[in-house]
């Protein structure tokens, strides 16, 4: 049996900032350990017993796949990458990695799984994986419900009917939406409700065949998008115009709802729809007291990360990513310390961060949508001061990486060599600049960046200038095709 790990990877976490931004959201961050969301989550089917792992497959938008791509080659997990050319939501993005699963004849089981969730428990995840790669092997499409520790109110829940099967397996009475306190009490105590995880398996083609019954506005939609696309290095683009077009809607909405109880026999041929419950330290991380949640403590209840002091405080997470924070006689709280922004918010109120993220979009500030190191495929930069008509950026560049060939209508720019060696095109004319050398491309002129050696280039860039927006650049040659 061939299992294919399907990563979806659409999420911004907005409720995680300021160290989740649209740009480069949660699942691209190291919030548990040494590995970001994202590459626990590809790491998590390592050692599943009795059945062959296809490369990793993860669906993303466009905005992330160079960091992607550059996070699974640094874990030396190489797969592929589709690229959304806009968010359709998760039942388009799955449709696209069933058609990429399917090439060649192939029929694999899809393990689907969202790229930012957190699992503590990994055994006992891939236990519940063999169960559920049996049953979708023979038809079923499976999913898995979190066993329920509390009556949560953020999470939607799955009523489990009758068994199916010889193991804990059940068919899916219904699934209900995000419950009041007063019903998630009650399910918790009824014991037949689990939460409703967002993890799937079934088989590529039991997929296809059950969103034509249920969505075939959405399968051919997603069918034209694929037929149109191309391979374009290590990434997988679908045609841009159709997938457009495509309805957005989530895999919950667009089928698995349909398999529940009774609604299942409404639609004639649609697989059943099979819940297996699953009790792994599993976490949607959905938002700060979430995160708190599922990290260890100190003594006090405390989470510290980065450089933090933390007296007389209880029950506090606060994590810097470069600035001292010291905590001094305060409860519940999170302290989240960035560059460009601080968050302070009581432990019970972390669901509204989302509404200072709207604010900031209204206001049309860069904070609710970008960090200020900002990473690029060739490497990254960070505008570390700024003002009226300059800005100071460090920028670091990737050996044998290159910027594009470009110039700029508004402003001028100095480069300085901190370390490494740069190879810099101005005008027509190429130079090699070490250490401590630098130079000036004045406005308007043709230049590129390159590194050439075999270390990574540090260099310093002064912009002077009426304008100076990342908007101000014309490319004439770009080796990542942007």
């Amino acid at each position: 049996m061939l299992i294919q790990p399907v990563i979806l990877s659409g999420g911004s976490g907005t409720r995680l900032w300021p160290l989740s931004r649209e740009k480069y959201p949660k699942q691209l961050l190291p919030l548990i350990g040494d590995d970001s969301l994202l590459q626990a989550t590809i790491r998590r089917v390592d050692g599943v017993q009795g059945a062959e792992l296809a490369p990793p497959m993860v669906v993303c938008n466009e905005e992330y796949r160079f960091v992607i791509a550059e996070q699974m080659r640094l874990m030396g997990k190489p797969g592929s990458v589709i690229l959304e050319p806009l968010g359709r939501n998760t039942a388009p993005a799955l449709t696209l990695a069933a058609r990429a699963a399917i090439k060649n004849g192939a029929d694999p089981v899809l393990l689907v799984m969202p790229a930012d969730h957190v699992i503590m428990d990994g055994e006992a995840f891939r236990g519940a994986v063999i169960q559920g790669a049996a049953l979708a092997q023979e038809g079923a499409v499976v999913t898995f419900g979190i066993t329920p520790d509390a009556p949560e109110t953020g999470y939607g829940y799955i009523h489990s009917g009758e068994a199916f099967g010889a193991g804990a397996a059940k068919r899916i009475a219904r699934f209900v939406e995000k419950p009041d306190l007063e019903t998630a009490q009650a399910y918790l105590r009824e014991g037949t409700y689990s939460w409703n995880s967002g993890l799937f398996m079934m088989k590529a083609s039991v997929w296809l065949t059950a969103l034509e019954l249920c969505r075939a506005d959405i399968a051919k939609a997603c069918e034209t998008a694929w037929d149109q696309g191309k391979t374009d290095g290590e990434f997988v683009r679908v045609g841009k115009e159709a997938f457009s077009a495509c309805p957005s809607d989530s895999i919950d909405y667009a089928v698995m709802e349909r398999l529940a109880g009774q609604k299942g026999a409404a639609v004639k041929g649609l697989p059943v729809g099979v819940v297996i419950p699953l009790s792994a330290g599993w976490s949607d991380v959905g938002a700060w007291e979430a995160l708190w949640n599922v990290l260890p403590k100190d003594d006090a209840g405390n989470v510290a990360q980065g450089d933090v002091l933390m007296q007389d405080s209880r029950n506090t997470l606060a994590l810097s990513e470069g600035r001292l924070i010291a905590c001094v006689g305060v409860d519940d709280l999170i302290v989240v310390e960035t560059a460009d922004a601080i968050l302070v918010a009581h432990k019970n109120k972390t669901q509204d961060v989302k509404k200072i993220v709207d604010r900031l979009k209204q206001a049309g500030r860069s904070e609710g949508q970008a960090h200020r190191k900002v990473f690029r495929p060739w490497g990254w930069y960070d505008s570390i001061d700024h003002g009226e008509r300059f800005q100071v950026k460090r920028i670091v560049v990737k050996p044998g990486a290159a910027l594009s060939l470009q110039m700029h209508h508004h402003r001028a720019e100095h480069w300085i060599v901190v370390s490494g060696t740069a190879k810099v095109t101005v005008g027509d004319k190429t130079v090699l600049l070490s250490e401590n050398e630098s130079t000036y491309i004045p406005l308007g002129t043709t230049h590129r960046l390159e590194n050439p050696g075999k270390l990574a280039l540090e260099m310093i860039e002064v912009q002077s200038g009426s304008y100076l927006g990342e908007d101000d650049i014309v490319r004439f040659e770009d080796v990542y095709g942007r």
